[in-house]
């Protein structure tokens, strides 16, 4: 179900779109963009990323990572691109829209790398083992579990990822219940649609959030107007399902982990760099990744220190422990999916650079109106990965209010939660609950889910109606 149904969908969009090709036209980059829509070199690049997309629906079943047929397809539609463009004698512009995506993606890249080295330290020092362990040892009712999971999943998610929070939560779901799959499939639901909605009213806590407030078109602490639609697109479910909820209390586990030396310093430093680059933003004017990079300095520092500091001599040839050292956690990061941005957004500015972007805006933001656009990119969302949307809702810039490019923030963040495969939260949860948490488990729950999706959007229409 999952390589050949969001494939189908997206498809099917754009064989909507195909019979307007021939009016597309706008601007990209900074950069006058050539209407070649209606070209056989746009349409074969239009026809690359759909097949590149394919492959990466086709991710599990073909064993071949994400990254790898994006990139591909995006050296092959840049040749395209510059072919169009040199033939229209239009270099420089094609330039500038290059060098455009490439600053874009520099910046998120840089970003990433410096949050995903703090949060696996964090992993290192056991401060989220430390965490699971607590909760799995209190003896919570499963009433309270998924409440208590949801909960803090929705919390957690706007400082360290919805994906490492998911992850997080439900390792102790599958910790104290085990033995109770249909409670297990819940509880995932839950902790999916918490941590994404959580996810949206942070720029940390999502990739579209972040790309939004680097680019400069929400301002730090003008997300928290979405706190309260994002705490409502999760409650309203999360009630329903706790209907549901078996009774029982599981046996307490003794499990005790022991947070490694400077766990909490780690955590501080990365509180600090967090406020640093909200700083490096909001009053120096500096891109956010300036004050990231800063603090990942200091985290270095830190992590020499931590190095020869440690003199216990068993380190020196434990290969499960070891010296600590700081590198080792930046080369864990998620290279793969650092790699599939670069494809990603080489993809797509390409299609925008051949005039695809400005006709999808048109048949989106001019004839359907802003809001009812940004209603179907949270749907759209939850079939196509929401960064490559986000990122064509970025790079098309629509002329909309900002309440408008709020609700946007918003839709896509938790639209994904309308399926287990529409975000990487539930993707990675059906790995890790595999066979217990699945497509069909999460579409049994989908029409509370779009209860909260709506009344989320009904909420922030009216609390944020100055803003529209």
């Amino acid at each position: 179900m999952k390589s050949t149904f969001p494939l189908a969908c997206f498809t099917g969009l754009l064989t909507l779109l195909l019979p307007a090709l021939s009016f597309a036209s706008g601007g990209g980059g900074g950069a006058e963009v050539v209407n070649l829509t209606a070209t056989a070199l746009g349409l074969t690049a239009l026809i690359l990323f759909v097949f590149a997309y394919g492959l990466v629906i086709a991710e599990e079943h073909l064993h071949m990572r994400k990254s790898k047929p994006v990139i591909v397809a995006a050296g092959i539609i840049w040749v395209l691109v510059a072919i169009a463009y040199t033939s229209a004698g239009r270099q420089e512009q094609m330039t500038e829209i290059l060098n455009h995506n490439l600053l874009e993606y520099g910046q998120l890249f840089l970003f990433l790398l410096a949050a995903m080295t703090f949060i696996n330290t964090l992993e290192e020092r056991n401060m989220f083992a430390a965490l699971r362990s607590w909760l799995v040892s209190r003896g919570f009712s499963l009433y309270w579990i998924f409440w208590i999971t949801g909960l803090m999943a929705f919390f957690i998610s706007p400082i360290a990822d919805n994906l490492t929070t998911a992850l997080l939560m439900a390792a102790v779901l599958m910790a104290v219940a085990a033995d109770k799959p249909a409670f297990v499939a819940m509880g995932c639901i839950n902790i999916v649609v918490a941590a994404n909605a959580g996810g949206a009213w942070s720029p940390f806590g999502d990739i579209t959030t972040l790309m939004v407030w680097q680019a400069g078109l929400i301002k730090f602490q003008e997300f928290f107007a979405l706190f309260v639609p994002s705490v409502l697109n999760w409650l309203v479910p999360a009630f329903i399902m706790s209907f549901f909820i078996e009774k029982g209390k599981p046996a307490a586990l003794k499990d005790v982990v022991a947070i490694k030396r400077g766990g909490f310093v780690v955590l501080g430093l990365f509180i600090a760099t967090i406020a640093t680059a909200v700083m490096f933003h909001n009053s120096l004017h500096l891109p956010p990744v300036l004050g990231m990079m800063t603090g990942l300095g200091v985290l270095q520092v830190f992590g020499w220190y931590l190095k020869v500091s440690d003199h216990d001599p068993s380190n020196d040839h434990d290969e499960g422990v070891g010296r600590f050292d700081i590198y080792n956690q930046l080369q864990r990061s998620e290279w793969d999916t650092l790699m599939f941005f670069y494809g990603v957004i080489l993809c797509v500015g390409g299609l925008g650079a051949f005039g695809y972007l400005a006709l999808v805006s048109e048949v989106l933001y001019t004839d359907m109106g802003a809001t009812w656009a940004n209603v179907m990119i949270g749907l759209l969302s939850a079939v196509v990965d929401n960064i490559p949307v986000m990122f064509a809702v970025i790079t098309m810039h629509p002329d909309m209010s900002h309440g408008q490019w709020l609700l946007v923030t918003l839709t896509a963040g938790v639209g994904g939660s309308l399926l287990s495969i529409g975000s990487a939260a539930g993707v990675a949860l059906m790995g890790q609950a595999r066979g217990v948490y699945t497509f069909m488990s999460h579409l049994k729950w989908t029409w509370a889910v779009a209860l909260g999706y709506i009344v989320s959007i009904y909420a922030h229409l009216w609390i944020n109606a100055a803003l529209l």
